[in-house]
């Protein structure tokens, strides 16, 4: 699987994750920090699923 499919797929999520919280009037400064943790949990696994394996 590339990084960019996963890096797109994850922001689709992030995308909807924020819509519902607007949704539910959560406090905007509550959705920019989760928005920024999923960010860097969804950069963290996208590049752990794409990195090539190390050779023994």
């Amino acid at each position: 699987m590339s990084f960019g499919l996963y890096a797109a797929g994850y922001a689709i999520v992030i995308v909807g994750l924020v819509y519902v919280a607007r949704l539910m009037h959560m406090p905007s400064h509550w959705i920019l920090a989760g928005a920024i943790v999923m960010i860097g949990i969804g950069i963290l696994s996208a590049v752990k699923a794409t990195r090539p394996k190390d050779a023994a």
